[in-house]
């Protein structure tokens, strides 16, 4: 090895570098958009499920709530907020439930306002709840009740 570090020496180590690691980004990328389609559930993308994505926005739920690990930690993780309260037997109606019983007003406690959906909104957005717990997400978050 040469005594000295030349520039050509640096420029090598700078291009090989940069080309291994655009080479590595390119195909984890395409690795990427291989395995996306096999995780999601677009069969199950209904027009309900869309109209409770769109509530979910407009109500800022996120400013507050996680959802697949990603957003506020105030309040419950809700991306599997569906199977941790009854699944298809009872999560609508826990829901509604739930929903319409907003603020609790039990003293100590962090409290959720009331939204006063309608009833069709209510079930829109469960449907986006049930949805979103069905994504397969490889066990993420780990904690059950976020």
């Amino acid at each position: 090895m040469a005594e000295r570090f030349t520039k050509s020496m640096a420029r090598n180590i700078y291009l090989g570098g940069s080309v291994f690691f655009i080479l590595l980004f390119l195909a984890l990328t395409v690795d990427t958009v291989r395995e996306l389609p096999k995780r999601d559930n677009r069969e199950a993308l209904t027009e309900s499920v869309a109209n409770g994505k769109m509530l979910w926005e407009e109500n800022n739920c996120i400013g507050c709530h996680s959802l697949l690990g990603e957003g506020a930690y105030f309040a419950p993780e809700l991306g599997n907020v569906f199977n941790r309260r009854g699944g298809e037997e009872a999560f609508k109606y826990f829901f509604k439930a739930w929903m319409q019983a907003q603020p609790t007003g039990a003293p100590g406690r962090r409290q959720m306002p009331q939204f006063n959906f309608t009833d069709e909104e209510l079930s829109d957005l469960a449907e986006f709840l049930e949805y979103t717990s069905k994504i397969k997400t490889n066990n993420w978050p780990p904690n059950i009740e976020g």
